[in-house]
């Protein structure tokens, strides 16, 4: 492990020795940034940003799925799989200057799983032994989480969990300094200070934000850029026009969807969009605490009602019609299932045996930035065909996230704009976060306010399978049990997107970073200006 790490960071190293260093790059987005504080941090806009400042233990290899150590030297892993070994790089500092220590991993979990932080990610780490003791105000530490010497931290978990390297690499583990969150207190999200590739510079709030390069990060080369600017409160049109004149260099909300066929047949502008698949899923969440959607059948009809691919055209095709809750290419997808056809006949039948012959009213949230209230009002039509009368209400991005982490607020909600993208390349993402009982709280990401004991105790099951040999008997766990998920109907899968990123003529970067799989929407410690 550590000579195959130290073989990838000299080829990184001699990747960044082959780029021209220097330079900006220009990044704009519609809506404003509301934190970089990486345990609470969960929007698209600043998924990538935090990734850019801080750093994890583990992380991916640029461009793919592959884990592989970060600030981490190496691991090892017990027989029993609940015990974690990590080894830290000496040598490795906060952008303040002092070195990272084991003490640092240590107090930045406990920060996160700390109920006063308000971690939409905390619910990952609940399995590490002592972490509901401590949440509970039981305990004054995680008693899992050991720091033998200042090098080494120790992980052990109540039972064994496949996914737990991937956890170590999402933004909630982050590693921050103590005395900087101290300093700063709840405004810590706005005075972020990490150990990764680049480090605040500029926060204008509702204008621009501005990062410049680590000179001390320990990937010798990285980040080729000096700086990076992000301009916020950006109208998706004119930033378009703004990239055409050289103001803007990547459209971070993607191409304007009344430009996109104008884009894509110019052979100019094509060459300035990069394609790649994504582990996403558009949805909309059908809250089964609300009456009537608490009914099944309700829940099934209005997966009947809808046409996925009328909805698909309005984005100018760039989705495949989605039937499950995992998307193509993540283990545990099944390519034979074929979920709730549209039929609207058989819908308005089972809308009657619900008790419902003459539909009911509802209300359908949506995020406001196009095409999404276009998609809301698609999906309004086609559930007014079966009698459903769905009042809309398109808002901003973060009102309608807090709608749906308020029990009993939104009964549905089209989750464009906010679709669930994976945290981390493996099934159970796509269950404990959105669709487990432990996720149904206020504050969380499960929308449906879904919750099925059963199939929880199927799911942790599935994650004990933690040895060789044992993946493919794990994929298909988790295959029976979206399966069952969609006998209850929570969501409506509507459409798995692909991406398609527009940048300028001088981003210089491999195809594999601009789509990143983790680093979404964009790998900026990997890019570099063209000369």
């Amino acid at each position: 492990m550590k000579r195959w790490m130290l073989a990838l960071i000299l080829s990184l190293a001699l990747f960044a020795q082959a780029q021209s260093p220097g330079g900006s790059l220009t990044v704009s987005f519609k809506d404003d940034i509301s934190t970089l504080d990486p345990a609470i941090g969960y929007d698209w806009q600043n998924w990538s940003i935090i990734k850019a400042i801080f750093g994890g233990l583990m992380d991916y290899q640029p461009g793919t799925t592959q884990l592989v150590p970060h600030f981490a030297q190496s691991y090892t892993i017990s027989k029993d799989g609940k015990s974690y070994t990590f080894q830290l790089r000496k040598g490795i500092r906060f952008h303040n200057g002092r070195e990272m220590v084991a003490a640092d991993v240590k107090y930045s979990l406990e920060r996160m799983l700390n109920p006063k932080t308000q971690s939409p990610g905390a619910g990952f780490y609940g399995g590490i032994t002592g972490a509901g003791d401590y949440t509970a105000g039981k305990a004054n530490e995680v008693r899992g989480i050991v720091t033998p010497d200042p090098y080494t931290v120790r992980i052990l978990l109540d039972k064994p969990d496949a996914s737990f390297l991937h956890k170590m690499a999402l933004n909630f583990s982050f590693i921050v300094p103590k005395e900087a969150v101290e300093k700063a207190g709840a405004d810590f999200g706005h005075h972020p200070v990490g150990a990764g590739a680049f480090r605040l510079k500029e926060w204008k709030l509702g204008q621009r934000l501005v990062l410049e390069r680590n000179p001390d990060y320990f990937l010798k080369g990285l980040p080729y850029l000096d700086s990076l600017v992000f301009l916020v409160g950006q109208d998706p049109n004119v930033a378009f026009l703004k990239l055409q004149r050289g103001e803007v260099d990547i459209l971070g909300d993607g191409i304007p969807p009344a430009k996109f066929v104008d884009v894509m047949r110019d052979p100019n502008l094509k060459k300035q969009v990069v394609v790649g698949n994504q582990l996403m899923t558009g949805f909309v969440s059908l809250n089964t605490q609300v009456k009537p959607l608490d009914n099944p059948k309700v829940r099934q009809a209005l997966n009947m009602a809808i046409n996925k691919e009328r909805i698909i055209r309005i984005i100018n095709n760039r989705a495949v019609p989605a039937v499950q809750v995992l998307p193509p290419g993540m283990p545990g997808y099944d390519p034979n299932y074929k979920g709730y056809p549209y039929d609207p006949a058989k819908a308005r039948q089972l809308l009657q045996e619900a008790g419902f012959p003459n539909g009911f009213s509802t209300v359908l949230y949506a995020n406001n930035t196009d095409p999404n209230p276009r998609i809301a009002q698609a999906i309004q039509q086609d559930l007014a065909q079966i009698g459903v009368k769905a009042e809309l209400r398109t808002q901003a991005q973060s009102t309608v996230i807090q709608a749906g982490g308020t029990k009993g607020q939104a009964p549905m909600i089209w989750s464009g704009g906010m679709a669930w993208i994976d945290d981390y390349p493996d099934p159970s993402d796509f269950y404990w976060p959105i669709l487990s009982c432990s996720s149904a709280v206020p504050g969380g990401w499960n929308w449906s306010w879904y919750c099925n004991k059963a199939l929880d105790r199927r799911a942790e099951a599935a994650d004990a399978m933690v040895q060789p040999g044992q993946e493919a008997a794990r994929a298909k766990a988790y295959q029976d049990i979206f399966a069952e998920v969609m006998k209850d109907a929570p969501w409506i899968p509507i459409f798995h997107e692909k991406r398609y990123l527009m940048h300028s003529p001088k981003v210089g970067g491999s195809d594999a970073v601009l789509v990143d799989p983790i680093h979404t929407p964009v790998n900026y410690a990997q890019l570099y200006v063209k000369k």
